[in-house]
């Protein structure tokens, strides 16, 4: 699939992982949606790269359907890339002093990790499905979603965020089948510890305390090492219903 000339919605686009995919796909000649709620970096993008900004909550029905109309009507709609973010709970399942973990939690964290996803990669695909299809295999499009290593060895107080990034994983291979018909491919990103802007002044701790437990390289990835898999993800036709991670062998420990 040729990214040029396609049109790609990035949904978190002005986090730090969605940042540099815009980017990557921008410079790749991609007609760039960035859908987020961080208006002011949004808007930013918008101004220095030409790219089209639509404030957009993940878990909204409406919210998601406009960003994807805004997409398709910028070109051919055949790329999708989610990895918005949002609040997450945590905690031990009981408490030190024997309480259970709150219910709340656990359904926000999931509404945002999970059924956000769900709903980006539902309304995205079907966006996709409607774009002619380019090539003799009849493909037309790709829908990148985010999970996690956590999704594997979440680790202690992290449940309902692992409960949820797990479910991104288990929906990548059962997308994919369902979508084959349509000639749309999803595939999903699991990666370990990326060292975003968000930190800020608590990058170097982090990178201090994470990078010397990756076993090569060893220090934390970086944002643009996810948009250059995202990138390969699009390209390669080949690729499909797997959840690739980017975690330098990085397997988390209980804590």
């Amino acid at each position: 699939m040729l990214i040029e000339g396609s049109s790609a919605l990035v949904v978190g686009g002005a986090g730090g992982l969605g940042e540099a995919t815009v980017r990557r796909l921008h410079t790749a000649g991609a007609r760039v949606v960035v859908a987020d709620l961080a208006d002011d970096r949004g808007k930013a993008l918008e101004a220095e790269l030409g790219v089209r900004y639509v404030r957009t909550d993940a878990t909204d029905e409406t919210s998601v359907a406009a960003a994807v109309e805004e997409a398709s009507l910028a070109g051919e709609f055949r790329i999708a890339v989610d990895c918005h973010g949002g609040p997450a709970s945590g905690g031990r399942l009981v408490g030190r002093d024997g309480s259970p973990l709150a219910l709340d939690g656990f359904r926000t964290t999931v509404e945002v990790y999970l059924t956000g996803v769900f709903n980006v990669l539902r309304l995205a695909a079907a966006a996709v499905a409607r774009t002619a299809p380019y090539g003799e295999d009849g493909g037309r499009g790709v829908v990148v979603t985010t999970s996690s290593i956590a999704a594997y060895e979440g680790q202690i107080g992290q449940l309902p965020y692992a409960a949820a990034k797990g479910g991104v994983s288990a929906m990548t291979l059962v997308a994919a089948r369902d979508l084959s018909p349509l000639g749309v491919r999803v595939v999903s990103v699991a990666p370990g510890t990326i060292l975003t802007p968000a930190y800020g002044k608590a990058g170097g701790q982090l990178e201090a305390y994470w990078g010397p437990q990756v076993p090569h390289p060893r220090r934390m990835g970086r944002p643009e090492e996810y948009a250059a898999l995202v990138q390969h993800l699009c390209e390669n036709d080949y690729l499909n219903g797997e959840v690739v991670r980017l975690d330098g062998a990085l397997r988390f420990p209980p804590k």
